[in-house]
């Protein structure tokens, strides 16, 4: 019953053994990936090195190979019930074969082994980009985020490449029979293509980088954005709001729009604070207690002057900035809460009014 024929798989014959020994052999090397991640770990915590960067990268081979190793074993074990089947016969039987093309199991174990060596490869790249940018404190992390980035897009365009080459597809023929369906595709997707070019600037100029800081703004057209990068991929980038959402924005946003990136250049920068005050209100004394309500925060600083600027004579009351210098910072605009507050304070003590939006109607008889 057990070695019944259920189905074939290329020249082999598939039976209930087949099955239970592939259940085996990957059970036994999920149980083995797991233990020399535990005997690593335990080792590297012993000798008191942290298990970050080059050590992961490690691990993440290591766990490939064993599961290499687990689908090469997995094929020699067919040969319990089909003696008369070599491994050769396996690779060389063909799937489709046609006049123009052919796809034998031999052409999927080179396509598996072109990216898994392109994924080995790219490991050994962060390995060797981690190394360098690691020994250099003064590399700021998302310039190697970048570099990490392009080295992916790289190897894996050649990964494909050499795929359709093993294949033995005529690359110049597939442009040339394509051509019109790449046009028809950049016609319908050149937001997709703005977008993906937008990306590649992203990452080669490195003007905004992971872990930045930056306000996005339209011009106007509604209120500007603070948020995080996250993650720049080709097409899209990810940021975090203050809120804590994640957002997707295309990447053309960023090129396009007017950004400011709060991480690089000063860290100063002057806010300020607009608020309109009653036309008989002593502006000596609200000066003086809108310089104390800054003074008194502990984020403001005190090295640069805090001003107090009339803008306009106003509808309603005189119209006063109060101008500071601060952190460019995620909490800027708690920051901001904090000093109003206690400008709230202070002007209710010193009997300080706020005026607000009042209409005279005069009436004719």
């Amino acid at each position: 019953m057990l070695s019944y024929t259920l189905f074939h798989l290329g020249p082999y014959k598939v039976c209930f053994w087949n099955i239970i020994f592939l259940s085996v052999i990957f059970f036994i090397a999920m149980l083995l990936r797991k233990v020399i991640h535990k005997m690593l770990k335990r080792y590297l915590k012993s000798a008191n090195i942290r298990v970050e960067g080059r050590m992961v990268t490690w691990l993440k081979l290591l766990s490939q190979s064993v599961y290499l190793l687990a689908a090469y074993i997995a094929i020699l074990s067919f040969n319990i019930n089909n003696e008369d089947v070599s491994f050769s016969d396996f690779l060389n039987f063909n799937l489709i074969k046609s006049q123009k093309f052919t796809l034998s199991f031999y052409h999927i174990l080179v396509l598996i082994s072109i990216f898994f060596g392109a994924k080995m490869l790219l490991n050994f790249v962060k390995l060797y980009i981690s190394k360098k940018f690691r020994a250099k404190t003064s590399i700021n992390p998302g310039t190697e985020y970048i570099y990490v980035q392009i080295a992916k897009y790289v190897i894996y365009i050649f990964a494909i490449i050499t795929s359709l080459k093993a294949l033995d597809i005529d690359l110049s023929l597939l442009m040339t029979g394509s051509l019109g369906l790449f046009v028809g595709l950049g016609l319908g997707l050149q937001d997709v293509f703005k977008d993906m070019f937008s990306g590649v600037v992203l990452l080669v100029e490195g003007n905004i980088r992971v872990g930045d800081i930056v306000e996005i703004s339209n011009g106007g057209k509604s209120e500007s954005i603070v948020a995080k990068i996250l993650k720049i991929n080709v097409r899209t980038t990810q940021i975090e709001t203050r809120e804590g959402n994640v957002l997707i924005m295309p990447n053309s946003k960023l090129t396009q729009e007017f950004v400011e990136n709060w991480s690089h250049g000063s860290e100063l920068s002057r806010f300020r604070i607009v608020l309109t005050i009653d036309y008989n209100a002593d502006t000596e004394l609200v000066t003086r207690l809108l310089k104390q309500a800054a003074l008194g925060h502990p984020k403001v600083r005190k090295s640069h002057p805090v001003d107090v600027r009339l803008s306009h004579f106003g509808n309603n009351g005189l119209e006063l900035e109060l101008i500071f210098w601060a952190d460019q910072n995620w909490d800027i605009n708690n920051y901001k809460s904090d000093i109003r507050f206690e400008i709230d304070r202070l002007f209710r003590e010193y009997k300080i009014t706020i005026p607000y939006p009042q209409n005279t109607v005069h009436l004719v008889k």
